[in-house]
């Protein structure tokens, strides 16, 4: 067990964070709803989570603005300066997509929600501590500045390793399809005679979850867990050529399983599909 391990698991089996985390995911939902502004938010029109990318200007402007100040001294305030503004003009859109990614996953999660909560708190305390220490600095008492600059950057590491548990150990923001994309080798997969027209039909095709999708003669393949948090897309919905996820609404391409709308980032891995005989065969199209 890591030292950090036993405070993790604290966080994440504390009860009494679930009402203002609630309250909070509920909110951004409500307030950032399906669209181009949260396909924005989402990283849907980059193909991953925009968040992450983010971070590292706020972490690299903070914690080099702490580092000049004890490798530079008074040479470097200038500088220091000038980073923790760049950091202060990071935070808001970071905390924005990082609040947005959460809300979408805090729903199904206890331990996301209550370690996403205490994750975004310390980070809005670090951000205050820099601001603070960038006010200090502006008005003369660079000593203090420095101190509460260091303070920023302890309360930003904590906040980082949270963000890192979240994404790593938790699975926020990965694509739930790396593992299991399919063969690329011809494998049955259903009866062609039990598939109706227009209503998606689950198989498990080895190990990989497949969503088969009738429409008269042709017939559809994509992987059936949602790359966005994994949800089975044969419980959503089919909207003329796409496919609904029940569960955060991403919309995928029947046909070759692109992203039409997020949160969703990654596509749906794809299958060919042939009829040998009244039998449903699929293979991975090819990355």
């Amino acid at each position: 067990m890591t030292p950090l391990e036993p405070l993790v698991r604290r966080i994440e089996s504390t009860q009494a964070l679930d009402g203002p985390a609630k309250a909070l995911g509920r909110r951004i939902r409500n307030a950032i709803s399906a669209g181009p502004f949260k396909d924005a938010l989402s990283g849907t029109w980059l193909g991953h989570a925009v968040h992450p990318m983010l971070t590292d200007v706020v972490i690299g402007s903070f914690t080099s603005a702490s580092l000049l100040d004890l490798l530079a001294g008074g040479a470097g305030a200038a500088a220091s300066e000038r980073l923790i503004m760049v950091g202060l003009a990071a935070y808001p859109p970071t905390a924005l997509t990082g609040l947005n990614d959460w809300a979408d996953t805090e729903v199904a999660d206890d331990r996301v929600r209550r370690a996403g909560l205490v994750h975004a708190s310390g980070n809005a305390v670090a951000a205050l501590l820099y601001a603070a220490s960038l006010a200090a600095r502006r008005g003369g008492a660079r000593g203090r500045g420095a101190l509460l600059g260091l303070a920023g950057a302890t309360v930003l590491m904590g906040g980082g390793y949270l963000g890192g548990h979240l994404s790593l150990r938790r699975g926020v923001g990965p694509d739930q399809t790396v593992f299991d994309p399919g063969s690329t080798d011809w494998a049955p997969a259903a009866d062609a005679a039990q598939l109706q027209s227009g209503k998606p039909t689950r198989v498990v095709v080895g190990d990989t979850p497949v969503l088969l999708l009738r429409d008269a003669d042709l017939i559809f393949a994509i992987h059936d867990r949602c790359s966005h948090r994994g949800c089975s897309l044969s419980e959503g919905q089919v909207d003329g050529e796409e496919i609904v996820c029940p569960c955060h609404g991403s919309r995928f391409d029947r046909r070759d399983g692109s992203v039409r709308h997020g949160p969703a980032t990654g596509p749906q891995p794809a299958f060919q599909v042939r009829d040998r005989e009244g039998i449903v065969e699929i293979r991975r199209l090819a990355d």
